[in-house]
């Protein structure tokens, strides 16, 4: 069972008057015709390419780029991002946030969510999530052999893979310890000796006068307030994704090493940023 972060009480719920429904209509619906159609059209593609080339992916992964990015402009967050994602095989590692960590991750580079198994069972998200490719495993060790083989068969697919190793999400203020179970596959043989690891912060800016911590969804936030009020707010905040060199897992003598070296790479991005550490 994947744990659960819980850190201060959340911001207050958000309280917004006519003009904040009327931002919640003109957000929502052209939102959700982006989101919904291009899931439409993923899916009606993505039975060419399982025709044509297998687990590969040569065309789908560019629809879910285009609606994260269109996404974010729609929902008036400023994004941007620093550094290059990295060329060839391997694997991403990032902090976790929010339910919007997925849009801004995916609007700049095409990867694949590796997510705990509950999340597929989850309406709405859960239906997404397995259209897009994503890699659903159980956080235990008993099943690390089969996690191992997922890996080995999406990575030699040319699949980029991103972890989020804090096991949970937070309130966006800080990065939790890296879990170091979490990258005992990258060691595997077959794995070890041509991978790479790219270490990625996400960095969020609330809108001016709101809680620091607007955008983190953590703990047991419910889905549906935290939705609406983003977008409801009217003046939305911003979001920077930092793309850190990638590190070779060859070059580290364990998982606990691996993890820690990505942690600190993770945690200085959001120090360099001017975010507040709790």
């Amino acid at each position: 069972m994947a744990e659960t972060w819980y850190g201060d009480n959340g911001p207050q719920p958000a309280q917004f008057g006519l003009g904040g429904w009327l931002r919640v209509i003109l957000r929502a619906v052209p939102l959700g015709a982006l989101v919904f159609g291009g899931l439409i059209i993923l899916l009606l593609v993505r039975l060419l390419e399982r025709s044509l080339w297998g687990m590969r992916r040569p065309v789908t992964p560019y629809v879910t780029q285009f609606v994260c990015r269109s996404s974010l402009a729609l929902l008036g967050i400023r994004y941007r991002t620093q550094g290059a994602p990295m060329v060839g095989a391997g694997a991403v590692v990032a902090n976790h946030s929010s339910w919007l960590d997925i849009f801004a991750l995916n609007a700049r580079k095409r990867i694949y969510f590796v997510s705990k198994s509950e999340v597929a069972s989850w309406p709405g998200i859960g239906w997404l999530a397995r259209a897009t490719g994503t890699v659903f495993i159980k956080r235990d060790r008993s099943e690390v052999s089969d996690q191992i083989t997922v890996f080995r068969d999406r990575l030699s697919a040319g699949h980029k893979l991103l972890f989020f190793p804090e096991g949970t999400s937070t309130d966006g203020l800080q990065v939790l310890p890296f879990k170091p179970a979490l990258f005992a596959a990258f060691f595997d043989p077959a794995l070890r000796n041509n991978l790479q690891i790219q270490p990625v912060t996400l960095n969020y800016v609330a809108p001016e006068g709101a809680d620091p911590r607007f955008y983190g969804w953590w703990g047991d936030m419910d889905f549906g307030p935290h939705l609406l009020a983003t977008l409801a707010t009217r003046k939305q905040g911003s979001v920077s994704v930092v793309y850190h060199p990638p590190v070779k897992v060859a070059e580290f003598a364990n998982r606990k090493a691996l993890a820690k070296a990505t942690e600190d790479a993770v945690r200085g991005g959001l120090t360099q940023h001017g975010v507040a550490q709790l």
